[in-house]
């Protein structure tokens, strides 16, 4: 057996915000490796520090075995002024403050949550230079090309400024590992040749264990009704996820086929779908607003189909969202409206039916097909996305993988000093 590890995980956000950091974390505890998390203090997604933190914050100074150090930094609030100052708060505070905080610990290896913004990778690289420690980029979002999609930024000179960051980032890391194939060309492009080859991985997301291990306990959300056919959506509600699109659907689809619309999460649009719904009259949406991840899998068992949108852009397509994961090892069919990567693997899992992102016909089309499917027929569909996910999004496989990657580094940097 391979020697216990020291590891520091670098994230933005960190429990007791929902996030698949979490149970990274506390994976590596239980594979007995010392881990430490760098974060801020939760805000997300309502924008303000959690009361139970406010209260009593030293009750979150350690998740499930891992010491977890925070850092001052800005709240999120309901701005774009705010939200950017969140985050630079956040990379100025951790690269500052978290070397002091961190001082006289050594570290085997660094693991960077990288979803937006890709700044925060920042904090890991200069604790890593300090600690003589290499450093793993789990690159969960493209920059600068997410920037250009959704419009924050579209003067060219500025974005070829972020390029060159990010390029200054991801060829000072010792690893870079992609969340989707379809990134590796946006990568490379950012990358000198020797960061590439096997220091470039593919590394996708897993879901949590409750979901693949089956919901036994009763769902306190909705009640199983065998006369409607229910779809349920969870996750962050933005404007990514294109609710817009998903009414629209829902008024398509009407009384012709009884569907109740279950939307569960809360996020920076959840103020105008509730206005929508209400303003809509749709009393067949239903918004349950957010819940913690322990209610999902028996939320999902009552579920007949798992609903996942979002937007279409070059970036978009070439992401999985995290959810999609979880909708798989659920056993439970999925309906996505959806393009690129998220879509290919839909199709290819046989778990559901997709249609292109934005067609709220189609949408409401491929409701109408998947109401009419026989139960078995459904159940197929979700036996058939279960076996897919274990296959190729496999936590123990992911865990493995990424605990050799760990050694294989600490090891190569041993052997530089």
């Amino acid at each position: 057996m391979s020697k216990p590890l020291k590891i520091l995980v670098v994230s933005q956000y960190f429990w007791p915000e929902n996030m698949r950091i979490n149970n990274l974390v506390e994976g590596f505890v239980a594979k007995g490796h010392e881990v430490t998390v760098l974060t801020g203090f939760p805000n997300y997604p309502e924008g303000k520090k959690f009361e139970e933190y406010k209260r009593e914050p030293e009750q979150f100074s350690t998740y499930q075995g891992a010491t977890v150090v925070r850092v001052p930094m800005l709240a999120r609030g309901n701005s774009s002024v705010s939200l950017a100052l969140n985050y630079l708060s956040f990379f100025l505070s951790a690269s500052v403050v978290g070397p002091w905080k961190l001082r006289g610990k050594k570290f085997d290896s660094i693991f960077v949550y990288a979803v937006s913004p890709i700044m925060a990778a920042i904090p890991a690289l200069m604790i890593g230079w300090i600690k003589k420690s290499p450093v793993f980029i789990w690159i969960l979002d493209l920059w600068p090309e997410t920037l250009s999609a959704v419009g924050i930024i579209k003067n060219p000179s500025l974005l070829s400024l972020v390029g060159r960051m990010v390029s200054f980032i991801y060829n000072r890391a010792d690893y870079l590992l992609m969340q989707s194939k379809s990134f590796d060309e946006n990568v490379r492009k950012y990358c000198t040749k020797s960061i590439s080859g096997e220091r470039l991985v593919y590394f996708p997301s897993w879901a949590e264990d409750d979901f693949s291990t089956g919901a036994c306990e009763e769902s306190d959300l909705i009640q199983a009704d065998s006369s409607v056919f229910t779809v349920v959506f969870a996750g962050n509600i933005g404007e990514a996820q294109d609710f817009p699109a998903i009414l629209r659907a829902a008024e398509n689809v009407g009384e012709e086929v009884p569907v109740r619309w279950v939307i569960v999460g809360d996020g920076r649009a959840s103020g105008w779908l509730h206005d929508e719904v209400s303003a809509r009259g749709l009393s067949n949406v239903f918004l349950l607003g957010r819940h913690s991840l322990e209610k999902m899998p028996p939320l999902f068992a009552k579920a007949d189909a798992l609903l996942v949108s979002l937007k279409t852009n070059e970036v978009f397509e070439k992401t999985i969202p995290g959810k999609v994961q979880a909708y798989l090892a659920s056993g439970r069919p999925i309906i996505a409206m959806i393009d690129g990567e998220a879509a290919r693997v839909v199709g290819e899992s046989g778990a559901g039916l997709a249609c292109p992102s934005g067609d709220s016909q189609a949408l409401a089309d491929i409701v109408r097909v998947m109401a009419k499917l026989s139960p078995t027929q459904r159940d197929a569909m979700g036996a058939a996305g279960k076996a897919f996910y274990t296959e190729n999004f496999s936590k123990v496989g992911l865990f493995d993988r990424l605990e050799e990657l760990f050694h294989t580094a600490s090891l190569r940097r041993n052997e530089k000093r």
